[in-house]
Order: structure tokens, then sequence, then C-alpha cells
């Protein structure tokens, strides 16, 4: 009762004396202190869409332009030829001759000034459309790069806001469709026999000469209309209307760091990780973060910050036919699961962020709270891991309106979700590498029914204070998110901190009202349903081995002395061990990002080329090293070509998605198109970035390393390979197959007298012989850079 009296602005009762009014100052209070704080946003947003909206300019630009223009005026001289006089002609004839004159040269100087504006604007965006600095060799830069790369530090040389770049990033090209086609014809071919080549080159003809140029146009056609002719189609039918359980198939994962637990208290943990969070939501916010850009000699290019716009306050709603993405302006409270119960914890205070130690002390109150669950509420989160479409049924039935309508809003709308894990997790104990793999199982998929797999994104704190996220994907691909999580890391553990005892610092105002009991009224049948689900999500969880694996006999300093990519060196590391593992190639996915053009995500790295099979045939066939050698500087050259074109646009598969899109709402078959598009990905791999904000050194501080993230299965008989480069002497690796197929397995048992190498990851069976692949590759190139 005592929370529900402080919630009350006022009360008032009728007397014989007239009304008896009594204020609750305290309450109006707090709603004063709230309003100021919406109106600073309201105020902030303003003043960002005016400092992004004149970007590459700056609003007191306009101010020089009009002292310019009066200037050139009180000498006698008209820059206008004519023009100011003409709007003065236009002018009230109420004004003084000297105020028309005023009047009519600040229109024309704002005139002036807007017109500048786009110019400079179309100016930035053609220079970043210029991409050939990406095919030059390192060392060797064109007369070209050269002057572009100084005209473009010239018109960004303005400290930029987060999304001041938007509007001057170019559109994504469309493909001319032959040499798509060629090109996914040059990809397949060390994947087919030669009749079957013969046969989907002349399916790819015919596709071309007949249906192809009529979906082209089409497709065009869109592009001129549309910000991205390939994103929302994307997000619609690859994530939003998948109908199967988004938990493992789509949602990934991101772990804590490897050695490190900043505090093993539960509740001092969640209070400084999600203080992290909210600071990151402010900045984005007020566009505080600078926009992520890749470093070129002498300048930076920026890439595209869309994909931040709907990272808090964000949920997935199912629907029949195809989920849709709620996105809320503002939310003051998070949802926070424990135990079977939910609650919101309020997080803002007469319009202040609550310090770190009094969210601690709100977290500890829900951690004390000795309630048992509603009927129906533990298990509740399942409907959000089993199938879409049953979810869809329940929600709309028994979860709009009433008391389960208001408690589900405060999932659905909160900044994030939040689950108080019961269990400890970690590399710790008597077997470190198996409490590893368990730890990125719990973060995946958990118990299928304590985490809100909805939501944009949850954190997973746990008993002894380890932490971890699983994020939706059809919001943002794994960068923004690890952009995101990476800041979390460094501010909690590096800004934030901890007392001697392991608590968060700062005060705490016991006054605060306790965390609120989301309550429930869950009928039988929805039960039933919450069963259902949950028998599909534990299924599907059960199937999933996954493996951790952190690689620490060197990294990205030592490949790079070998004038190798790194990317490219795991990639043909990864077609030799499936070659190994499995006796043939398989077709390869890469995920490339395509944030160089305004709204986009993501293109295929086909890494399957003729160059690495050729290269991993004569090194299983024992050719001489000299040749191997040769063949590998081919592999790592076309691997990085095919890398440079789908981050420029020139991909295949995206193209060809849309291409097939255009051809359903066409309601026309083409059998080239539905061919390729149903082909199975048995190897699908993502590098994940870090060090991204540089927020703190690893050679300082190296036991703060981060283990990146991973990812479920994309096909029933294939891996999904995250790996993440940590700085120059460590690679971490997370795969991820499926137990009911008997041709894949995450962890391997195997020890090589040569040391450990990613063949533990996809190798059981597998001769003894056989060198470690790692090992094998530096015995090419033992000494000296790759000619």
């Amino acid at each position: 009762m005592a929370e529900a009296h402080q919630a009350v602005a006022f009360q008032f009762t009728i007397t014989p004396e007239g009304i008896d009014l009594q204020l609750s100052y305290q309450a109006l209070n707090q709603i004063y202190l709230s309003g100021v704080r919406s109106w600073k946003k309201r105020v902030s947003r303003l003043r960002n869409r005016v400092i992004k909206g004149v970007y590459p300019a700056s609003p007191s630009s306009w101010l020089f332009v009009v002292i310019a223009i009066l200037a050139t005026m009180y000498m006698r001289s008209d820059p206008s030829m004519g023009l100011i006089t003409k709007i003065q002609q236009h002018l009230p004839l109420s004004l003084s001759a000297e105020g028309q004159t005023m009047l009519s040269v600040l229109v024309f100087s704002t005139l002036l000034w807007l017109s500048l504006i786009l110019a400079l604007r179309f100016c930035l965006k053609l220079l970043l459309s210029y991409h050939q600095w990406m095919f030059e060799q390192h060392g060797r830069v064109s007369n070209t790069t050269k002057v572009w790369v100084t005209l473009l530090r010239l018109l960004s040389s303005r400290k930029p806001l987060l999304y001041s770049y938007q509007t001057s990033l170019p559109i994504l090209p469309v493909p001319a469709i032959k040499e798509t086609l060629s090109r996914y014809l040059e990809s397949v071919r060390p994947l087919l026999t030669d009749p079957g080549y013969k046969r989907m080159t002349e399916l790819a003809n015919q596709f071309e000469s007949n249906l192809g140029n009529r979906l082209q146009r089409y497709l065009k056609l869109k592009a001129l209309w549309a910000t991205n002719y390939v994103s929302d189609w994307w997000e619609e039918y690859i994530y939003l209307r998948s109908r199967g359980p988004i938990m493992v198939n789509s949602n990934y994962y991101g772990m804590d760091f490897l050695y490190v637990t900043p505090t093993a208290l539960q509740a001092a943990r969640a209070g400084n990780t999600i203080t992290a969070l909210l600071l990151y939501r402010r900045k984005v916010n007020r566009e505080e973060l600078k926009p992520v850009r890749i470093r070129v000699p002498g300048t930076v290019i920026p890439l595209c910050a869309a994909q931040c716009e709907r990272m808090f306050n964000t949920t997935r709603t199912p629907g029949v036919e195809t989920d849709v993405l709620q996105h809320w302006q503002d939310s003051e409270f998070v949802a926070v699961y424990h135990k079977g119960r939910f609650f919101r914890l309020w997080v803002y205070t007469a319009g202040r962020l609550l310090s770190p130690r009094e969210i601690e002390h709100q977290i500890q109150r829900i951690l004390d709270d000795p309630s048992p669950p509603q009927p129906g509420e533990e298990k509740l989160g399942a409907l959000t891991a089993g199938d879409r479409v049953p979810w869809s049924q329940m929600r709309k039935q028994y979860f709009s309106s009433g008391i389960n309508k208001r408690s589900l809003d405060s999932i659905e709308r909160a900044a994030f979700f939040v689950t108080l894990d019961d269990e400890e997790q970690g590399m710790r104990g008597e077997d470190p590498a198996g409490n590893l793999d368990r730890y990125a199982k719990s973060i995946l998929h958990g118990k299928c029914y304590d985490r809100w797999f909805d939501k944009s994104f949850s954190i997973v704190i746990y008993k002894n204070g380890k932490s971890g996220l699983n994020a939706e994907h059809s919001w943002a691909d794994a960068p923004t998110v690890a952009h995101l999580w990476e800041f979390t890391l460094a501010t909690d553990a590096f800004q934030l901190g901890y007392s001697e005892d392991g608590h968060c610092k700062g005060e705490v105002d016991r006054s605060l009202p306790l965390p609120q009991r989301l309550v429930w009224d869950i009928p039988s049948e929805v039960q039933a349903q919450v069963c259902s689900s949950l028998a599909v999500a534990q299924a599907l969880a059960d199937d999933v081995d996954c493996h951790v694996f952190p690689f620490r006999d060197f990294g990205k300093g030592r490949i790079k002395k070998l004038k190798i990519s790194p990317d490219a060196f795991i990639q043909i590391s990864l077609q030799l061990a499936y070659y190994r593992d499995r006796g043939g190639f398989c077709l390869t996915y890469e995920a490339s990002m395509t944030r160089l053009f305004r709204e986009g995500r993501t293109e295929t790295v086909r890494s399957c080329s003729n160059e690495s099979c050729a290269f991993v045939k004569a090194l299983e066939d024992g050719e001489e090293a000299e040749q191997c050698r040769h063949l590998f500087r081919l592999a790592s050259e076309r691997h990085q070509n095919l890398y440079r074109m789908a981050m420029t646009g020139a991909g295949i598969d995206r193209h060809l998605f849309c291409l097939y899109v255009v051809s359903k709402y066409l309601g026309v078959d083409s059998p080239f198109l539905k061919e390729v598009l149903s082909e199975p990905w048995r190897l699908s791999t993502s590098q994940t970035p870090v060090q991204q904000m540089e927020l703190f050194d690893l050679k300082n501080y190296p036991d703060f390393i981060s283990l990146g993230g991973g990812f479920g299965p994309v096909a029933d008989d294939g891996y999904g390979v995250s790996y993440i480069i940590v700085g120059e002497d460590m690679i971490n690796f997370h795969v991820s197959s499926k137990y009911s197929c008997s041709q894949t397995v995450s962890k391997a048992s195997v020890t090589f007298m040569f040391g450990c190498d990613i063949v533990h990851l996809l190798i059981l069976k597998i001769d003894p012989t056989h060198r470690s692949i790692w090992h094998t590759f530096l015995h090419l190139f033992p000494t000296s850079p790759l000619l």
C-alpha cells in the first residue's frame, strides 16, 4: 500500500466545509522532474536534427554566409546578380527600405547556404561512392586514391554525430544480371560434377535470356525508389516471415570476459551492466557515439548507423503469417526474470538515472523476494522459444486485454530484458573446456523459458557474476550488437568499477519503491500451449552441440608477418578442415557487411572457391611446398577479392534473392532461382569484430579478453562457425552443430602431436598422421613472406 500511496499525486474528499484537497508534493515533484527530462530529450533531438541536417557544414556557417553577403553589399557589389532585388520586390511594402534590403539579404543568404549544403552533401556522397581504394595493393596507392583521400578529409573534417553521414551514404547498386550469373557459376564450379555444371549453366542462360531481364527491370525500379533495394525484403522474408522457433535458429549470443569476472556478486554485476547499457542508450539518443568507421591510410570511411535506431525499447511481436518489429521512443524501466517471476524495474526516478548502487539494491530486492510464481508464470517465456503461429494465436486471444496485456506490455516496452539466472557459468572448475561449452549453450537457449527471445536483446546475469547476451537477429546484425556489448563490458569493468567488497559504487536512496511484480491470469489453454512450445524448444536445444575454442598458439600478428589476410587464412583453414572431415567441399557462407551503403546489412562471401579447392587438393595429394605456397597465395588473393566485391555491392546472393522475391510477386516460377535458393549452407561462418571502440588496451590488460559470441548451425548436417580475432596472439572459435547428425561433431577428442588447431573443432574421426592445419600452413611459410 505504501507504493500505491506514493504513486498518487493528489487526493480529495467532499466535506461539509467544501472540498478537502490533499496534494502529494513528492509525487508532483517526480512528475515535474520527469517532464523536465522529457523536454530536455526533445530539445536535444531537435538540436541534433539541425546539426546532422546541415552536415558536412555547421549551423554557424549560415552566419558566415550572411556576413559575407552583407559585406559585399556594403561594398556596392551584388553577388546575387539581381536576385536580392527580385526578392525585395515581393516583400511587404510596410517594411522600411532598409528592412526590406536586410530581409531580402537574409532570405538570399539562407537559400545560398542551403544550396551549398546540398552541393557539399552531393560531393560527399560521390566521394563515398568511390571504392577502388579497397582493391589496390598495400603500399601501392594510385594518384586518384590520393586525391580522393585529400578531398574526403576536407569534407568530413568536422566532428560528426552518430547519424551525420546517413544522408550522404551512397545507395546500394544493383549489379548487372550477367555479371551476377557469371560469378555464381564460378562459385559452384568446384561443387558440381561436369554434367551438373553443364546443366546449371544451361539453367542460368535460360534464366538470363527469358525471365531474368524482366525481373531485373523491376529491381532497378525499386532501387531508384527505395533507400536500399535489399534490406526491407531481407528483414521480412529471411527473419520476420520465418514460422519456426527463433531460439537457436536465428538468435545469437555474446559472452563475458574469458579470464576475468569483475565481481562475484550477482546483484552488483547486474547493477553495473544495466547502468552501462542505459549509458549507451543515452549516447545513442543524444547521438554522442562516434559513427563506426573503417580506417584507411590517411582517412576513415563511415558505415551506416541505421541499425542503432531499434537497439533499445524494441520487441518482435508474433503474427500468423509474419512477425512485426515494434519500437518505442523511450522506456524508463527494464523487465527482469528471476526464478519464474517477472518484474518491472524502474531505472529512473525524479528524471535521473538510478546509480549503479541503487540498481544493485533493487536487483537484490528481487533476489530476496520469496514469493512463488503465479500459476502458469514460470515457463511463460517458452512461448517466445517455440513456433511463431501458436504464440501469435495465444497472444491475440489471451494477451490483448486486461492484466495480461498490461504485464506483457511491461516486457515488450521495456528498454531490454534481464534474466537473473540461478546457475553458475564460465571457464572454471576441473573441466574448464566443458564448462565453457555449457556456458555458450546456456546463453544461446538457457532453459528455453527463462529468456524472452522476442526482445531486441536480453541480458543474462549468472549467480557467480558471469554475464552474457542473447540477441534477436531481425533488427540488426552481430557487429552492431558487438559494439554495444563491448562498450558494456568495458564501462562495467573500467569506468563504473566496484568497491573492495564487490559492490557497485554510489549512494542508495532507500525510499525507492519496490520493483513491481507483474500480475498474470494464465488460463489452462495457455498453459497447455506453453508446454507444447517448451517441448518444441527443448528438443531443439537438446540437439545443439556447442564448442568454444580459444586458440592461443598464435594470432593475426604472426599471420600478417606472412603478408596473408587473417580472414583468408582462417577461411582456407576451414575449407581444409571440412575436406578432411567429410572428404569433399561444400557451399560455404561467410557474412560480409554492406554498411558502406545506406541501410546496408550483409552480403554472402562464397568462401569455397576454385582456388581454395585447388590448394586443399594439392596439399592433401602431397604436392611440393613451392606449389602449395603458390596455390595458397592465389586462394588468399581470391578470397580477399570476393570479400571486397561483397562489401562494395557486387555480391551474388542478395541480388539473386531479390530477383526471386520479384518473381514471387509477379507469380512466375524460375527453376534456376528456385534451385539456387534451396542450396544448403553446410558451413556457415562469420567473423565478429572486437576492439571497435578501443576503450582499453589489451596489451596493458591482457586478462580482459572477450570471448565474443556465436550462433546455431544453419543446416541440420552442417556447422555454424563464429571466430573472433582477439589482439595479436589469440583467435576464439565458436562452433555449433547438431547431435542428431552423425557426420558432424563440434568438439573432437583427438590431441595432435603438433598442437591444438581448428581440426579439433570439426573432426572426430581423422587420421592422426595428418599434420595440424595451422602448423601445416606455418611449415609452408616458416620465415619469409608469401611471395
